[in-house]
């Protein structure tokens, strides 16, 4: 949804880590060339989990387990990919699942190592807000 007096992109997003690398899953949708976290725009009426889950299923032809999701935060940044925006990113995590492909509008996945600098082909909200939150929380 976007919120056009605030300029305002609401979005649910889930952070996956690698099982064995512990690398962070990161997209980059068709037509940009940001990688962020996997996720979208709530439907209306739908909540940020649901929403969060479904884009996942869409998006990584995963299924993600509800009982499983933890909200890791509500973060703020400058849009990646329409500019002029900010991205309001409802954020959780999920224990890691195994995920080998891109579906629907997703083109590219990319396991990022959080742990080196990571470069402007990353999401502002990724780079600023989501890896400040797991390294603080212990994630």
């Amino acid at each position: 949804m976007i919120d056009d007096e605030a300029k305002q992109i609401h979005v649910s997003a889930v952070v996956l880590r690698h099982p064995a690398t512990r690398h962070v899953l990161t997209v980059r949708k068709r037509g940009t060339h940001r990688f962020m976290q996997p996720g979208g725009k709530p439907d209306p009426g739908e909540s940020a989990v649901d929403a969060a889950i479904r884009e996942i299923r869409e998006e990584l032809d995963v299924e993600l387990d509800p009982t499983r999701m933890r909200l890791l935060g509500v973060f703020e940044a400058p849009a990646a990919n329409e500019g002029g925006y900010a991205v309001r990113g409802t954020v959780f995590t999920h224990p890691p699942v195994d995920v080998t492909s891109p579906a629907a509008e997703i083109e590219e996945i990319r396991w990022a190592d959080d742990a080196q600098p990571l470069g402007d082909e990353f999401a502002p909200l990724m780079t600023t807000r989501i890896l400040p939150a797991l390294r603080a929380a212990g994630l």
